[in-house]
Formats: structure tokens, C-alpha cells, sequence
């Protein structure tokens, strides 16, 4: 926007500066160039996009029911009111901050000869996009990132953003796959600044099993389809992560001067997280209520030992769910995930071999399911048992050590045969799975995905507690099929309702919605029949 404003002011100032046309000439900053190279651009695609599903996940926990409110009826997140702002960042954060700088890298990088480059972008904004359709829907590609051209662009549908996300991640495995030789340009180095690839430190392998881990993620979220198969999900699962130095995270930084906002979103710092505490659903999870007498090893790590939970809309009294000695501070500081150097997960390697495990289960391949979900298990426990003592507040995680991972997995919280997999109720619901990846999952948006999937369902997701209150949305709570009570998907950004407004309109009039309330209710595409 900046160079169209410019240039309109150069327009209708034309005759004023004709005269000392020659002087502007000595006026270009060489420490701010209008043009740049793939290895400074990267870095904040990276982060930036990587940041997306980061702003997306101060309203999921609250759908996902890791969090609720410490205030009682506050008609806020933990009741399913939402508003548009609240979706903006997710919007715009995929678009301007990290999305349209992608064709000009891609561009770059193919003029010189830097496949990597390439590779990176289009794997980048397929993960991108694919996060944003999943909260979403129907988003922007084929009009995007036009500038002037197409302020308006129109909205492709999620069936075909799905088809977009799959040929770009085969497009970016395919220039990652390419010799050295081709790649121009060094695709990660640290002389004389840290520039490049961030995310992998130049390890291509890495990339490519990034890829292949988010189309198995992608084509899982397709289990309502008659075209689901799973042992194609199978086959790209044996691509993906090999372990849990593949994961695709972001590391939060101190905050130096001028930069701002580079530590943990869910942390202290930040205190977004402030008027929240955990769930009495994701409690009972560690606490041993719903694993009668097994205490979960992560009890500690990821929620204090003192924490109880509360219910959505009930809210807690002063001097509940707080870390001690903290003057009120909520207990939801005190977790391994809100330390403020902390980091973001976006997919792992824990979460893929629960991908694994559930596709396993539906191709009927029992014993594989059964190796992959314990092996889930057993993943993310390592990866935050590792202990140590963080500060502000000041706290000491204790350390899971192989022998509790070992009687954590022998224990009954933990499916010890095929057949205690699924749920009692149902045989074809793989109850043990998905409760054991939504607690590694915590604070993930993609446990969403996999609550709408199936159906917030009662036989999956056994503690959930529909809020209470007079703050509830009305449109949800008034509908007669309990599946439909929960949000399905996320508002438009409040900037697409000022300047896409024919394209939310018609959002709204394919989903049969009359209002903000009914619309978040509307099940997407991939979670139809």
C-alpha cells in the first residue's frame, strides 16, 4: 500500500518536483533497499508464517477445552462467542506479513538458480494455506497476492485450496530433491548474520520430511470423505519425521530493542493468557480421574500438581488454580509451554505417529496402530520431561525419566491390547488415540481439526463439559443435534468484512448462517460426508 500512496502522491505533485528532479537521485537509502535476495527473505516467511497458527491458538485452546476462563459467564472464548478481529491476525498474518513475500522469493530464487529457495516457498505456503483453510474454509490463492491489481480477490473453495496444498507440498519435495548443484545460493548461513533457512539450519532431508508429514496431516483430516484411504496416509507417514528432531517449531527469543513480541505468546511476557486456567477436561486427563489411579508423569510439566481445572463458564474464586505465592497469578503460567523462551509447535513427530496410529486403526492394521500410539506417547513425554528451572515465574519442572515412561505405557491410562483402542461403546472409535494425542497435542490447533472429525464426541472425548451460563452462544446451545453445539470454524478476519465484503456475504449465505453466532457452527467441506 505504501508504494501506491507514494506513487499517487508523486502524481499529483508532479509539476512541484520536476524542477529538482536530479536531486531525488541522491535520496535512495542503500540500508533500505527496495529489492532483496531469497536468504533475507526466508527467515520472516518462516517465522511469520510459523506465527499464523501461533495467534490462531489464543482462541482454539478455549474450543479445544485446554483452557477456560477464570471469570464466571463472561460470554468470552470458553463459550464459543467470538468476533471478527479475533480472526484477523489468522488472516492477515498468512496474506501480508508471511504469504506475499513468497512469490517475489519464489521468483528470486528460480532467476539465479536456487532450487532450495523454491522448495522452501512452496512448501512454506502450502503449510501456510493449510492452516488457514482448516480454520477457515473457503480462503484466497488464485487472485491473491496481486497488490493494486485486485484488492477483491475471490475466495477459492476449501476442496480446491486442498488440491492447491497437495501439489505445492509435491512441487517443494521435488526442488528439495534437487542436486546442490543447483541450488545458487547457500540455503542457510550464519557469516555475517544468520540468514536463510531458520527453520531447518540447510538441512533439505528435513524439508522434505516436513512435506510429507503435512500432506499425511492433510489427507487425515479427509476421514469423513468415501475417498479417504488411509494406507495412503500410511505411505506418506513412512516419508515424514523420523524422529523428534524433525519437528517444525518456532523458538521464542528476548526481546531486544527495537524488536517486540519475540517471546512465548502463551507466556508471561505477553500475558495473553492471564484471565485464563486450565480445563477441568484436560486435568482429568493427568490427575488420575479419568485413568483411575495413574497419575500422568507430564502432571507437573504441563500443569501444576495443584491445579483442579474449572468448568467453561463457571470460572474460579480467588486463590484457586494459582501458582502459590504468586499474588493471584494464574496456575496456567506455571506450564512447560508458557515459558517465554519456550517454543511453537506446529507439526511433530509425536503428532505423526498419532496420525500413524489412527490411520492404522481404520485400514484394521491393529498392531501397527498399537506400536505407533504408544510410540506417540513415549515421544512427547522425552521431549518435555527433559526437567530443568525456568523464571518468571520462578519454576522447576521435574524430569520423566525412562522407567516412568516405561510404567506410564504398562499402566491402565494406556491401551495395553488392540482392542482396548476403541472405545467400549463403539469399536470403530479409536478412543485410546485420540485421547492420548489431545493431551501431547495441548494448546495445538489442529486438536480442533480432530474434535470436528469426530464430532466433539462424547465416546472420544470423554470429560468435555458443554459451558454453562448466560453468556453461551445462543445459536449453538439452542441447536437439537448435539454435534452441532460446538464451533465448526473460525469468523472472517474484520478486514475482510471492510474490504471483502461481497465475499463474505457470500460465505455466510453458502453456509445458511444469519448471524456471527451460527456462522462458527457451520461444519467446512472436510468435515462433511
Amino acid at each position: 500500500m505504501k508504494k501506491y500512496l507514494l506513487f499517487l502522491g508523486l502524481l499529483l505533485g508532479g509539476s512541484a518536483l520536476t524542477s529538482c528532479e536530479s536531486y531525488l537521485d541522491v535520496n535512495d537509502n542503500p540500508n533500505n533497499p527496495s529489492e532483496t535476495t531469497p536468504n533475507f527473505l526466508l527467515p520472516s516467511i518462516i517465522s511469520n508464517g510459523i506465527q499464523t497458527q501461533m495467534f490462531t491458538a489464543l482462541r482454539t485452546p478455549f474450543i479445544e477445552q485446554y483452557v477456560v476462563s477464570r471469570t464466571i459467564n463472561s460470554g468470552g472464548n470458553d463459550q464459543y462467542r467470538f468476533t471478527n478481529a479475533q480472526s484477523t491476525n489468522t488472516f492477515n498474518y498468512s496474506y501480508f506479513q508471511s504469504g506475499g513475500n513468497i512469490p517475489p522469493m519464489i521468483a528470486a530464487a528460480q532467476a539465479e538458480g536456487s532450487a532450495y529457495y523454491v522448495g522452501a516457498g512452496k512448501i512454506m505456503q502450502a503449510l501456510i494455506l493449510a492452516h488457514l483453510t482448516d480454520m477457515m474454509g473457503d480462503v484466497p490463492y488464485t487472485e491473491a497476492y496481486q497488490g493494486g491489481a485486485n484488492f477483491k480477490p475471490k475466495y477459492d473453495s476449501q476442496e480446491q485450496i486442498y488440491a492447491t496444498v497437495n501439489q505445492l507440498l509435491d512441487e517443494g519435495i521435488v526442488e528439495m530433491s534437487k542436486d546442490a548443484s543447483q541450488n545458487t545460493r547457500p540455503f542457510y548461513t550464519t557469516t555475517p548474520s544468520e540468514s536463510g533457512d531458520i527453520l531447518y539450519k540447510g538441512d533439505v532431508k528435513k524439508w522434505i520430511r516436513l512435506a510429507y508429514s503435512l500432506k499425511a496431516r492433510q489427507l487425515q483430516h479427509l476421514t469423513k470423505k468415501a475417498s479417504y484411504d488411509p494406507n495412503a496416509v500410511l505411505a506418506l507417514v513412512d516419508k515424514g519425521f523420523l524422529n523428534s528432531a524433525d519437528d517444525a517449531q518456532i523458538q521464542y527469543q528476548t526481546a531486544i530493542a527495537p524488536l517486540a513480541n519475540t517471546t512465548n505468546i502463551f507466556g508471561t511476557t505477553r500475558a495473553n493468557f492471564g484471565t485464563a486456567t486450565y480445563s477441568t477436561n484436560f486435568i482429568k486427563y493427568l490427575n488420575g480421574t479419568t485413568f483411575p489411579g495413574v497419575t500422568d508423569p507430564r502432571f507437573g510439566i504441563m500443569a501444576p500438581t495443584t491445579s483442579t481445572g474449572s468448568s467453561p463458564g463457571v470460572g474460579t474464586t480467588v486463590g484457586t488454580n494459582v501458582i502459590p505465592n504468586s499474588n493471584n497469578t494464574t496456575d496456567f503460567y506455571a506450564s512447560w509451554y508458557a515459558r517465554d523462551l519456550g517454543y511453537f509447535e506446529v507439526i511433530t513427530y509425536h503428532e505423526l505417529k498419532f496420525i500413524e496410529a489412527e490411520a492404522a486403526f481404520k485400514a484394521g492394521n491393529r498392531g501397527r496402530a498399537l506400536t505407533a500410539y504408544k510410540a506417540g506417547i513415549r515421544a512427547h513425554m522425552t521431549k518435555i520431561g527433559a526437567g530443568g528451572t525456568f523464571s518468571a515465574p520462578a519454576i522447576t519442572f521435574p524430569t520423566i525419566t525412562p522407567a516412568q515412561i516405561d510404567a506410564y505405557l504398562a499402566s491402565p491410562a494406556v491401551a495395553q491390547t488392540e482392542a482396548q483402542l476403541a472405545s467400549s461403546n463403539n469399536p470403530n472409535l479409536p478412543r485410546a488415540i485420540m485421547e492420548q494425542k489431545y493431551i501431547a497435542m495441548f494448546l495445538n490447533p489442529e486438536s480442533w481439526s480432530d474434535m470436528r472429525r469426530y464430532d466433539f464426541s462424547s465416546n472420544v472425548y470423554v470429560n468435555l463439559e458443554y459451558p454453562t451460563g448466560n453468556g453461551v452462544n445462543p445459536s449453538l446451545s439452542a441447536a437439537t443435534d448435539p454435534t452441532q453445539r460446538f464451533p465448526r470454524r473460525m469468523l472472517p478476519g474484520a478486514t475482510e468484512t471492510l474490504y471483502s465484503p461481497d465475499e463474505v456475504a457470500r460465505l455466510f449465505s453458502e453456509a445458511g448462517a444469519t448471524n456471527n453466532d451460527d456462522y462458527v457452527g457451520k461444519p467446512l467441506w472436510w468435515d462433511r460426508p
